[in-house]
């Protein structure tokens, strides 16, 4: 309480504030001020200010507005807060500017460096400069066993970028040139230098997919561990968004999994705010043919979707801690069972991106947990959001615990564990073969695809450009798309 201005997050991260809150105010005409209907706060980690807003944020804004609304029923009236007031531990704060946001490379540590970072995640972005190219610097990850000379770019590892501090080293996994967005938009760190013309040359590091001592220290997008029988495959991409390059990474560090024999049971993880939102417009809209690499990104992560559902040796887990929108809501409900965290929010639907039609075998997997009717209602206008009580209500999960990503991953994984211990689990591995052959028969995977891919082709290069118009002004922050009924592809039919 007391907290006021522009850039309450950013300063709250950038000076290690230890806690940090949401207060519902009565609104007097000053900015951010007024008397107090309600007000929590919960303990700072470690991360950017999107994940905050994603996980603390938003559930402690619920819980306080539910508060006020009680209490304007009730016929409370708010308390007054002065600055002198002992519970004011906020005060007014300016819009934090570049120059305090700056990073010197010849004297801040890495945690300095991490901070500055962490509290610019999202927007704006930290202003620098590598290789005489201005940039801001997004997504920044701890790195613990490479140095260098302060400042310099030492490494790359899948489109990041590692640069060495005065104590240690960091990875930085998005850049966005300096300037309008609609002119330059935020990319992974090597592709945005290479279009700049400043292809990162320094030696890619590799890091083994099967989870090693002390590799928590270091930038991860994939990587897999085991316990007590079952496999967790861990993806955590930038917003969500899965490129080309990503889905065969994934796809192949699945295949992995799937070959283990010591697990029965394979959790797919996700990351901690996204579990995915299906193909990478950013990265399609930097393409030299956007239509073609929004093909071939169509195309990878749909060889991941078959993978999961044609799996049969093992018994296959969705847990959402973050959330999923358009094609990764179908790649979440390839697997078996899906579980979600109680804040997710799901996004399944296409059309609003100029009526792209997506694939990912969504008219298969959709239908097959919530019926075409309600299938039908998902996809098509006016694309409401579900939270996950009515994602549970309709099927669409199977079922949502867990107040903070911790406790959800903390019962997933007893979950996870008694699955594998289970007896009767080869019996349920049966049923489950079974019910795929049965729905093979009456309708071949092959042909789900097929016929998604014939529409997405006709978005991707038919005459009508709606799509990539909506890509274009996503990616390039123009607003969206005004959508019309004539851009919304036909659904399932009910």
């Amino acid at each position: 309480m007391g907290d006021r201005g522009p850039s309450s997050l950013d300063w709250a991260i950038e000076l290690g504030a230890r806690h940090w809150g949401v207060t519902v105010l009565e609104a007097n005409g000053d900015f951010d001020a007024g008397d107090v209907w309600a007000s929590r706060t919960f303990p700072m980690r470690e991360s950017g200010k999107g994940s905050i807003y994603r996980h603390e944020v938003r559930r402690t804004a619920i819980e306080a507005l539910i508060e006020a609304v009680h209490k304007v029923l009730e016929g409370g009236v708010p308390e007054a807060l002065d600055e002198d007031d002992a519970r004011a531990v906020g005060r007014a704060r300016p819009l934090m500017k570049q120059d305090v946001r700056a990073i010197d490379w010849q004297a801040d540590p890495t945690e300095t460096v991490l901070r500055k970072v962490r509290a610019a995640e999202g927007h704006p972005g930290v202003l620098d400069e590598i290789a005489g190219v201005d940039c801001h610097l997004f997504g920044v990850h701890r790195e613990r066993g490479l140095r260098g000379a302060p400042g310099e770019i030492i490494a790359q590892r899948h489109g990041a970028i590692c640069r060495a501090t005065v104590d240690g080293a960091v990875w930085v996994t998005h850049l966005r040139r300096s300037g309008p967005p609609e002119t330059h938009f935020k990319l992974p760190a090597t592709l945005a230098l290479k279009l700049a013309g400043c292809p990162v040359t320094v030696r890619e590091v590799a890091g083994p997919l099967h989870d090693w001592p002390g590799a928590e220290h270091t930038f991860r997008e994939i990587f897999y561990e085991e316990d007590a029988g079952v496999g967790y495959l861990h993806f955590d991409f930038y917003n969500g968004a899965m490129s080309t390059e990503q889905c065969r990474r994934l796809r192949a560090a699945y295949q992995y999994a799937r070959s283990r024999r010591k697990t029965k049971v394979i959790v797919l993880m996700g990351g901690r705010d996204f579990f995915s939102n299906g193909i990478h417009l950013n990265v399609i809209e930097a393409a030299d043919d956007p239509a073609g690499e929004s093909w071939r990104n169509l195309r990878a992560i749909n060889d991941v979707v078959r993978e999961i559902v044609d799996t049969e040796s093992h018994l296959v887990i969705s847990a959402l801690t973050g959330d999923a929108a358009a094609g990764g809501v179908p790649f979440a409900l390839a697997a078996d069972r899906v579980y979600a965290r109680e804040d997710v929010v799901l996004n399944p639907y296409y059309g609003h991106m100029g009526g792209l039609y997506g694939s990912e075998y969504w008219t298969y997997l959709l239908p097959r947990r919530v019926g075409a009717e309600m299938t039908a209602r998902l996809t098509g206008p006016p694309f409401t959001p579900l939270g996950t009580a009515q994602a549970v209500e309709i099927g669409l999960v199977d079922a949502a615990f867990g107040a903070t990503a911790e406790s959800f991953q903390d019962q997933i994984r007893s979950l996870a564990r008694a699955l594998a211990s289970d007896p009767h689990l080869s019996e349920q591995l049966d049923a489950t073969r079974r019910q795929r052959a049965r729905d093979e028969r009456i309708k071949p995977l092959r042909a789900y695809r097929a016929e998604e891919m014939l529409r997405a082709y006709e978005c991707f290069f038919g005459t009508d450009h709606s799509y990539h118009e909506a890509r274009r002004r996503f990616a390039r922050k123009l607003g969206a798309l005004e959508t019309t009924s004539a851009h919304l592809s036909p659904r399932l039919a009910a």
